[in-house]
């Protein structure tokens, strides 16, 4: 049984590096990310017959003749096809014979960088356009990125994506110019250095031509390097909860009809983190109370080990109390429990933080009432330098990202965001208008 259930695991993880992989285009307005996205799908053969023509009838086609308007693909809403923008996010599917993929288009408008927040938030890897038409080429030799460009990869960073790719758009406009490529590169790698991004790969290409995107371009013979397509199918994607503690945020406590002579009474939710077994000592947080697991039930039926990813329903041996917004999780490597909160959040509301007003923090299926005591800091994007904050009534506003404190009604049992991604996040809404405003990624150690 254990080489059966070791084997399963195996299997889960070797998929989990070569199966789905979800990944978000980001950059400025008008780099070119729906292209891209309408691109990789036509190429590919991703779209069907229908959407194409309807695409091709559409009155705000901004192409000349018959040529396909590809980011009209993604750009779904009404508002989007009048302005030319990407507003909302847009997640399209397809499969390649090696992969099969979930893209997330997110806005390139700094008014909606809480849509790419959002889109980002489940992404295994980021692309982030640069467009050469927009990016400033000093005398010097020095590149200027654009401010958006690096608010994105800054949050590319916060949120722990692993892979970056820095797709060098529009060569064509350049004459595909490889030492303009090299400069814009050289550039972002240094930017991308002062992040501490870790894998960044780069790639020239032209969207609206397809250079590099799905076929080798002949326009750029000096680059040896993969297509786009080749580049996202080789990705290893290797989900690091399962090897984390466990972690099982409980979603609810069923229980039979009470016409039944065996009370049965299970604790429902999703592993979000590590694996459980039948007979594991388990500890319910933030109560503290133990108890052992007596069955692990499916609708496929029992199994003796689960992982993380998997929905399932725990029987215990003990009869404690465990309600909705608890977590069980190992008696050796339980969570921190936090009524003090560290975090850094972006700030994604119109509103600006007003550090009178109380907040809910939904933290994993918890949810409490919470008050920011203070603004510790406001990073600045372009120089990556957190900026003291002197007055203390000072608020955040729209798009900005700061490490603040906050005081929570109920304990939180939480992780680093950089060590479980699922206990170390949360959201702040408004009392109020029950509107999200914040997202934030909880700190345990200084950074």
């Amino acid at each position: 049984m254990n080489a059966m259930i070791d084997q399963a695991n195996a299997s889960h993880a070797q998929d989990s590096q070569s199966g789905l992989l979800r990944f978000i285009t980001a950059g400025s307005v008008d780099d070119g990310k729906s292209t891209l996205i309408g691109r990789l799908l036509f190429d590919s053969k991703g779209i069907f017959a229908d959407q194409l023509a309807a695409v091709s009838r559409s009155k705000h086609k901004r192409t000349v003749g018959d040529t396909i308007d590809l980011s009209l693909l993604t750009d779904g809403l009404e508002a989007e096809r009048e302005q030319g923008i990407t507003i909302d996010v847009a997640y399209r599917y397809f499969a390649t014979p090696k992969r099969k993929f979930i893209i997330a288009d997110t806005p390139g408008h700094e008014q909606y960088t809480r849509n790419m927040v959002t889109g980002a938030s489940t992404a295994d890897a980021v692309i982030i356009l640069v467009d050469v038409s927009k990016v400033k080429l000093n005398e010097d030799g020095s590149v200027e990125l654009l401010t958006q460009t690096k608010r994105h990869s800054t949050i590319a960073k916060l949120l722990q994506i692993e892979h970056v790719i820095v797709a060098v758009n529009k060569m064509d406009l350049v004459n595909y110019d490889q030492a303009v490529y090299e400069r814009i590169v050289a550039a972002y790698q240094a930017f991308g250095d002062s992040l501490g991004l870790r894998d960044v790969t780069a790639i020239p290409l032209s969207a609206l031509s397809g250079d590099n995107v799905v076929e080798q371009s002949g326009n750029m013979s000096w680059y040896r390097g993969p297509t786009l397509i080749e580049l996202l199918e080789g990705l290893s994607v290797y989900d690091e909860a399962h090897a984390a503690p466990l972690r099982f945020p409980v979603q609810l406590v069923a229980r039979h009809n009470g016409h039944e002579a065996n009370d049965f009474r299970g604790y429902m939710g999703r592993i979000e983190s590590g694996k459980v077994a039948v007979g594991d000592r388990l500890v319910v947080q933030p109560s503290g109370q133990s108890a052992t697991v007596k069955e692990i039930v499916t609708f496929d039926g029992p199994l003796q080990q689960a992982v993380a990813g998997q929905s399932v329903t725990l029987l215990l041996n003990e009869y404690v109390d465990v309600s909705r917004g608890d977590v069980l999780a190992g008696a050796d490597q339980p969570a921190t429990l936090l009524k003090q909160v560290t975090a850094d959040v972006c700030w994604m509301a119109d509103e600006a933080l007003d550090l009178r007003r109380k907040y809910w923090v939904k933290h994993g299926t918890r949810q409490t009432m919470a008050k920011v005591t203070r603004v510790e800091s406001v990073l600045d994007v372009n120089t990556q330098q957190r900026q003291a904050v002197s007055d203390p009534a000072a608020g955040l506003k729209l798009n900005d990202i700061a490490r603040i404190a906050i005081t929570v009604q109920q304990p939180l049992a939480a992780d680093a965001y950089d060590d479980i991604r699922a206990t170390g996040a949360f959201i702040l809404i408004d009392e109020v208008t029950h509107q999200t405003v914040a997202a934030g990624m909880i700190r345990l150690r200084p950074q």
